[in-house]
């Protein structure tokens, strides 16, 4: 297993959906490219959860930073992750981002759960990611 060097997007690994936000993220990115991936249902969402059992009822993404020097550990999820994945591609996303800020968080969660409830029907279930050789040390349950 890859070492977490920076934040960690965990997502649905039986998820078309969760696929295809994990594939727009790898093709939006700009210049930082620091972003990793892991499933959910993988060592490093195990442990995570261990540690934060509130997340266990979390089934389609979650954003997760590593305490460092100074900043204690960082878990996002719902429509908070949905923000912080747009400000993380940069560009027009983070003016999407900062506009998002502005709706009422239970308003951004139902709609983010209305879409996790139906996200197998709108992508099914078997798209897989398949990194770039370049990209696939960022996936840290690969190995």
């Amino acid at each position: 297993m890859s070492e977490i060097r920076g934040p960690v997007l965990l997502y649905d690994g039986t998820c078309g959906f969760c696929a295809s936000i994990v594939k727009f993220v790898l093709n939006r990115e700009h210049a930082r490219r620091d972003l990793q991936f892991a499933h959910l249902e993988g060592p490093i969402a195990s442990e995570l959860m261990s540690r934060r059992p509130e997340l266990k009822s979390e089934d389609s993404v979650i954003w997760y930073e590593r305490a460092s020097t100074g900043q204690p550990e960082r878990v996002l999820i719902r429509f908070a992750v949905a923000l912080r994945v747009a400000e993380y591609i940069g560009g027009p996303w983070a003016f999407l981002a900062a506009m998002g800020r502005l709706v009422p968080s239970a308003i951004g969660n139902a709609g983010y759960d209305l879409v996790a409830r139906h996200r197998h029907r709108i992508a099914g279930r078997d798209r897989c990611v398949i990194p770039t050789a370049e990209q696939r040390p960022r996936f840290l349950d690969l190995e």
